[in-house]
């Protein structure tokens, strides 16, 4: 069965047969059924994208912020504008003439310090740092104190390694003592932002708590709805295929030649009706042969519904028009699988 594209799906929409004026309010009362359907759908998808959207911020620790106003200027600037400014005191440290050794990773295959790996734990050097702050290998900061520490282990290291009167110690012990003299002018601040953010928290977590219960509350009546609209949907398909007549042997074969010119995506759509009946259905076959006669009636209107649908959809794609029309059947559709797929779940 060759899918096929463009202009003659307009063509084939026009063989299938066009419903009697009585049948045709039948499927204006469906009709109106489906677009409230669609209404209401709208209205939990926008509640779902709130639900999501509450539970991405606080997975990146975002929900604090979101929920509670007066941390909008706290945690977002404090903290960074402290490590800027410690910034600038590692510049002075690394400006100076003695602090050279101490830019880059000991280059222990060079200097053949055989030794250095079981005396000093953790390495650490300036451009080590330069890259954890700006987070180049996956890895950031989260305070000052980090850093201060890593700064610190630099000479701490160079000093455990080399002997008191060895060059590079008394480099480090120099460096180290001008780095401590800073340190203690700049301490003040920190300590200052992280009383402050300290207490900023206790505000923001019963705010926090209370927006995520009432976010979960809305999450369990959001899934209610949804599970109330899916079976809506079953029976408003199971009241569509009760209402249709016997297929006649010239509508079946007008039925196979509507198949023959969907879109492959829409194809697969329409072999996986069948399978729902017949679950020995072979839809992934390179080659499928589909006996009419051997389908039940629900399987063959369900077709046909579809079919109607996805050629007068592929003939306005093509003329560029009903896109909202278009929209609406996609989400209709997917959440009558959902619902075809839950009953067929349950014993």
């Amino acid at each position: 069965m060759t899918p096929m594209n463009g202009a003659p799906a307009a063509a084939a929409a026009a063989t299938l047969p066009e419903l009697p004026p009585e049948a045709e309010s039948v499927v204006d009362a469906f009709r109106r059924q489906v677009e409230d359907l669609v209404s209401k759908t709208d209205v939990l998808e926008r509640r779902v994208n709130e639900v999501v959207d509450f539970y991405d911020g606080k997975k990146h620790g975002s929900s604090g912020r979101k929920a509670g106003g007066g941390s909008r200027g706290g945690h977002t600037r404090g903290m960074p504008d402290l490590m800027r400014q410690f910034g600038l005191i590692m510049r002075e440290i690394t400006s100076d003439k003695l602090a050279w050794p101490f830019l880059k990773p000991v280059d222990v295959k060079a200097l053949q310090l055989d030794d250095y790996y079981k005396i000093i734990s953790k390495p650490m050097d300036f451009s080590t740092i330069e890259k954890k702050m700006e987070g180049k290998d996956g890895t950031k900061y989260s305070s000052v104190r980090e850093i201060y520490s890593d700064v610190r282990l630099i000479f701490t290291n160079a000093m455990k390694y080399n002997d008191e009167q060895n060059e590079i110690h008394l480099m480090a012990k120099a460096l180290l003592g001008k780095f401590e003299e800073k340190w203690l002018h700049f301490l003040p601040r920190v300590e200052s932002e992280e009383k402050r953010q300290k207490e900023e928290s206790k505000d923001v977590a019963p705010t926090n708590t209370c927006r995520e219960a009432s976010i979960a509350k809305l999450a369990k009546v959001t899934d209610e709805e949804l599970n109330e609209i899916n079976k809506q949907l079953d029976e408003l398909r199971k009241m569509v295929v009760q209402r249709c007549r016997k297929m006649t042997t010239v509508e079946k074969r007008k039925l196979g030649a509507g198949l023959c010119h969907l879109s492959p995506d829409d194809l697969s759509k329409a072999l996986e009706i069948v399978a729902q009946d017949n679950p020995s259905f072979q839809t992934k076959a390179e080659e499928v042969d589909l006996d009419m006669d051997a389908q039940s009636e629900t399987t063959l209107w369900r077709l046909k519904f579809f079919v109607r649908e996805a050629l007068e959809r592929q003939a306005n794609v093509v003329s560029g028009k009903d896109e909202n029309a278009k929209r609406k059947r996609e989400i209709v559709s997917a959440l009558a699988q959902t619902a075809s797929k839950r009953i067929k779940r349950q014993p």
